[in-house]
């Protein structure tokens, strides 16, 4: 009797996950990702609205929410770690929707009351600061959710089966989220356009009050019906338990031995003071998360990506608006930002297929060398002197170089998630994302210092120049693990031939 369940188990093992629960996960991802994306499209409308003829609130919101994120990254993902599986889940769509909609209903505030900047300062600026805080914390549960399902969930989801599962499953994640950054613009953007801004709000409102429900029971049927994902939750609150345990004994050995130690000479006791200042300094959440980051074999590759985040180089605020003083039609930035969003879906179906063949690491390097290619063109339109074949040449290099960046994120990802420990990959994700973060903020920053239209090369030379650092970054990366870069006895016949 005892034997039938293992050899179902075993089955499921060599066959994979059933296929109802991945659809289950991956239906739960697209409607937490879409209730993030609609609300990120929106907010820097609504802060327009409010404030008309300046981009003041919308700067002071995208800064607000990249410092957050790259304050509280590597503190989100040390929470993660040390919670169930369950306990993250719930506080993470609790927290998320909620954030949501207070956000949305202090818009709604602020549009309704469009004068209330004039007759009350102290409730329009308190409005203004609640929608930051709220969209702040939004981003960071949503962070939250991110480490769990990514840098978790899908590693443990594909333990046991064949390698291509994770792949096809990073693929499947990253081209949902693609999706949602692609379809809800413009779903928001009917609705805008053809009722209202308060509409929007409300619809956004709306949508996370009964998505979460359906969201949480999606989660927990996956989290049920795999019993990996429950045996990995146990494993991780063990592990913190004897951490703790072990913890408490050596600060009491620590407090034993200072006692019995009173006596000495002051030099000693001098020194042992400063050796436990600087313990307890690298034991604060914050800086033991950066040390762990700093500690694992890949922490290049996900310098490299972070770099990539440094950039004005995207259909962002900055690009747009050159876009707009060059005189390039709204519908054609639009129509260049689905082209450009298309071509990142298309890089998760190419991956798989390129990985498969030439594997992760160079994967990687002919990922990040394509995007550097590409952006060649963003480079040579500085020179043009017709300013619309210029933002045009601008516009088709940030498209097409998007396949590279997102192979590319998708290769750092899965080394991430093959190399860097159990017991440290929640860590490692926080760490990651709040670095990105930063380099996003610096991002912002250099756009406020530079923030005339036609000192816009300088940013765009700004941007290729990360490009380049984090290409070069990612070859001598490679370069030390294989020990050269290319197979050159298989080029040389190559030659010949041609």
């Amino acid at each position: 009797m005892d034997r039938q369940p293992l050899l179902a188990y075993q089955h499921q093992t060599l066959q994979g996950p059933p296929s109802s629960l991945l659809n289950y996960l991956y239906a739960a991802h697209f409607l937490a990702r879409w209730g993030a994306r609609m609300w990120e499209f929106s907010v820097g409308l609504y802060m327009v609205s409010v404030w008309p003829d300046s981009l003041l609130l919308a700067a002071i919101y995208g800064a607000v929410e990249s410092a957050s994120t790259a304050l509280f990254g590597p503190i989100i993902g040390g929470w993660v770690d040390r919670l169930t599986y369950v306990k993250v889940l719930q506080l993470w769509l609790v927290t998320q929707n909620l954030s949501f909609i207070i956000a949305g209903g202090a818009v709604i505030a602020l549009l309704v009351f469009s004068s209330l900047k004039f007759t009350n300062l102290v409730a329009f600026i308190a409005l203004v600061i609640l929608t930051n805080i709220s969209g702040a914390v939004g981003v960071l549960s949503t962070l939250a959710g991110t480490i769990l399902i990514e840098r978790e969930w899908l590693v443990v989801i594909s333990t046991g089966h064949p390698p291509g599962l994770l792949t096809d499953m990073n693929s499947v994640i990253r081209r949902i989220d693609l999706t949602c950054k692609l379809v809800a613009p413009v779903i928001t953007g009917f609705i805008i356009s053809f009722l209202s801004l308060k509409a929007s709000a409300m619809a956004l409102a709306l949508w996370t009050s009964i998505s979460v429900w359906v969201e949480y029971w999606l989660f927990m049927s996956v989290y049920k019906g795999i019993p990996a994902l429950g045996e990995s939750s146990l494993r991780r609150i063990s592990k913190v338990s004897s951490s703790n345990v072990e913890e408490s004994i050596s600060a009491s050995q620590e407090r034993n031995s200072s006692i019995a130690n009173d006596g000495e000479n002051s030099a000693a006791t001098g020194k042992s003071s400063v050796s436990t200042v600087i313990e307890w300094i690298s034991k604060v959440p914050y800086i033991d998360a950066w040390r762990v980051y700093l500690q694992q074999d890949v922490v290049l590759p996900g310098v490299a990506l972070a770099l990539l985040y440094f950039t004005v180089l995207s259909f962002g605020t900055l690009m747009t608006a050159v876009l707009e003083w060059e005189g390039i039609p709204a519908f054609i930035i639009g129509i260049a930002r689905g082209i450009s969003a298309s071509i990142g879906i298309a890089a998760t179906v190419v991956y798989p297929m390129l990985q498969s063949r030439i594997l992760t690491l160079r994967t990687g390097l002919w990922s990040v060398w394509s995007q550097w290619i590409c952006l060649l063109l963003c480079v040579a339109s500085i020179w043009v002197k017709n300013s619309h074949l210029s933002a045009y040449m601008l516009m088709g290099g940030v498209a097409i170089s998007r396949l590279g960046l997102w192979m590319f994120d998708l290769s750092v990802i899965q080394q991430m998630q093959d190399l860097v420990p159990e017991s440290d990959r929640c860590i490692v994700g926080g760490v990651q994302n709040s670095l990105q973060s930063i380099l996003d903020l610096m991002a912002y920053v250099m756009g406020i210092l530079i923030s005339n239209p036609q000192d816009f090369w300088k940013l765009n030379l700004m941007s290729f120049g990360a490009v380049t650092l984090a290409a070069f970054l990612y070859t001598c990366y490679l370069y030390r693990i294989r020990k050269h870069l290319f197979h050159f006895d298989k080029l040389i016949p190559l030659v010949q031939w041609l």
